[in-house]
C-alpha cells in the first residue's frame, strides 16, 4: 500500500541530493498559472458578473449575489449541532491564548544622545480570508485564518468560501457558523482563484483588500502567485503533508492511524514515515490495510495518496540520519514519536509545526492545540512560517535624531554616499549643516 525507501548503508548525501531522493507530490504552479489568468482577469473587468457565472460553471449553482445575506450568518449558527458549537469555541478560545502571546509591542532603541529608531507594529488594514470547500468542509481553517488577524489588530476582515448547491449557494453552514461565532459578517460565497481574485482587484460587492491567506488547492496557489507583488500572501500552499520520525518505541498502530489521517485530506496528501526500525516500517505497513479499510474517503483519497510517489516509508541508519532526512523534507506537519522525543524535537530545524510523542498527533493541531495550521508545504518550512498574528503585521521604523546627534555621524554618512557615487545623497547631509557642496561636474 506504501512504498518504501531505503537510505541505510551508505553517507545520506548533502542539500539537494538529499532532498531529491525523498517523495513529494507533483505540484505544477507555474503550469495552473496560464489557467487561472484569464480566470482572475475576467473577475477585473466583469466583477460580481463573472463571479456568479463562475459559480455556475464551477460550483453548479447560480447565484443571485456574491456576498452572503446577514441572516443567512445567524440562522446557520442558531442551527449549529451544539456539540460542533462547543468544539468550535473551544478550539477558538485556544487558538486566541496562543496567538495573543504573539502580539508585538512597539520599541524605541536610544542608538545615541538624542537619536533613537523606534519599530511599531502596524496590522494590514484589510484582508481577505479563504477557507476551502471542495472534498471536505474547514470550518477550522475559518478560525486559524481569522483568530490571528483579530489578534493582530485588523480592522476590515472578509472572508471566502466556494457556494455550495445543496446550500442554495451559500458557502457551508459550518463555515458561516464559525464566522457568526467570530464575529466576521462579511462573506462571499467565492471560490478558487476567483475568490482570491475577488479579494486581489475588489469588485462591485467586495472592497479590495491588501493581502489574502488561507489554504486552498492548487487554482488558489497559482492565483496568489498570481497577484504576489499587487497583494500581500501569506503562502502557496500545496497538498498537505505529514513526516513522522520514529524508531522501535513507537506504537505502530499510532502512527499508521496519523498517516492516513492525513491521506484523508486529497490524493496528492503525503504521508511518509522515516525510521530506523524495520521491524517498526513492517508493523505500521500490516497495520494500515485493516485501518484503512474501517474508514472512509477510501478509493478517492487516502489509497491514492499512499500509493502515490509523494508517501513512503524511509529508512535511515538511525535517529541522528532520521533527522537530517526530516530537516531536508521540511514537512509541513512533523511528528517526533521516538525515545526521548522532546530532545529529538529540541534539534529539528525545518518542520511547519512539530508534534512531540505518541500524545500529541497532527489531528490535535489540525483543531485544538491552540497552535495554527496554516503551514508551509513543499519544503517550503525551510524558509518560511506558519500564520500568525506576524502574518497581518508590518514593523515601521521611526527615525528620530536631534541636530547634534545628526552632526555626530554626518561625516560618515557623506563618506559612504560618496563612496557608493551617491554624492546628493551627502549634499542633504551637507546642506544642514551649511558645507560647500562642489559644483557638479
Amino acid at each position: 500500500m506504501i512504498s518504501r525507501i531505503d537510505l541505510r548503508g551508505d553517507a545520506l548525501p548533502e542539500g539537494p541530493a538529499l532532498r531529491d531522493l525523498l517523495p513529494r507530490a507533483d505540484f505544477d504552479v507555474s503550469a495552473a498559472l496560464e489557467k487561472v489568468r484569464p480566470l482572475c482577469e475576467a473577475v477585473h473587468h466583469r466583477g460580481d458578473a463573472a463571479l456568479i457565472d463562475f459559480a455556475e460553471k464551477f460550483d453548479g449553482v447560480r447565484l443571485d449575489r456574491v456576498r452572503v445575506p446577514a441572516e443567512a450568518l445567524t440562522r446557520a449558527l442558531e442551527e449549529l449541532d451544539p456539540a460542533v458549537r462547543a468544539a468550535l469555541e473551544e478550539s477558538i478560545r485556544r487558538a486566541r491564548l496562543v496567538h495573543r502571546e504573539q502580539r508585538r509591542t512597539t520599541h524605541t532603541t536610544q542608538v545615541v544622545p538624542g537619536g533613537s529608531v523606534t519599530e511599531k507594529w502596524v496590522p494590514v488594514e484589510r484582508v481577505g480570508l479563504y477557507a476551502p470547500g471542495g472534498r471536505s468542509v474547514y470550518p477550522s481553517s475559518v478560525i486559524m485564518n481569522v483568530v490571528p488577524a483579530q489578534e493582530a489588530g485588523v480592522e476590515s476582515i472578509a472572508l471566502a468560501s466556494p457556494a455550495q448547491a445543496e446550500f442554495d449557494g451559500l458557502p457551508h453552514p459550518t463555515i458561516l457558523a464559525a464566522c457568526a461565532l467570530l464575529g466576521v459578517d462579511e462573506v462571499y460565497a467565492a471560490g478558487g482563484a476567483t475568490a482570491v481574485a475577488m479579494f486581489a482587484y475588489g469588485t462591485e460587492s467586495c472592497p479590495p483588500a491588501n493581502m489574502v491567506t488561507g489554504p486552498g488547492n492548487i487554482w488558489v496557489a497559482a492565483a496568489k502567485r498570481y497577484f504576489t507583488g499587487k497583494i500581500g500572501i501569506d503562502a502557496e500552499a500545496g497538498p498537505t503533508e505529514i513526516a513522522v520520525l520514529a524508531d522501535d518505541t513507537a506504537d505502530p498502530v499510532h502512527v499508521a492511524s496519523d498517516l492516513i489521517s492525513q491521506a484523508e485530506h486529497d490524493p496528492l496528501a503525503a504521508a511518509v514515515l522515516v525510521t530506523d526500525s524495520v521491524a517498526l516500517a513492517d508493523a505500521v505497513e500490516k497495520e494500515l490495510e485493516p485501518q484503512v479499510a474501517a474508514t472512509r474517503h477510501v478509493e478517492d483519497r487516502i489509497v491514492p495518496a499512499l500509493q502515490g510517489r509523494q508517501s513512503a516509508i524511509v529508512l535511515v541508519d538511525g535517529v541522528d540520519e532520521g533527522l537530517r532526512v526530516v530537516d531536508a523534507y521540511g514537512a509541513e506537519h512533523l511528528e517526533i514519536q521516538t525515545a526521548d522525543a522532546a530532545a529529538v524535537a529540541d534539534r529539528v530545524k525545518n518542520a511547519g509545526a512539530i508534534f512531540i510523542g505518541p500524545w500529541a498527533p497532527v489531528s490535535l493541531g489540525d483543531y485544538a492545540a491552540g497552535s495554527n495550521h496554516v503551514l508551509p508545504t513543499g519544503g517550503c518550512a525551510c524558509h518560511s512560517s506558519g500564520l500568525s498574528v506576524q502574518s497581518f503585521l508590518r514593523g515601521i521604523h521611526i527615525v528620530d535624531y536631534t541636530k547634534d546627534a545628526l552632526a555626530e555621524v554626518a561625516q560618515h554618512v557623506v563618506t559612504l554616499a560618496e563612496a557608493e557615487d551617491l554624492p546628493a545623497h551627502g549634499a542633504a547631509i551637507k546642506a544642514r549643516f551649511g558645507w560647500k557642496v562642489p559644483a557638479s561636474k
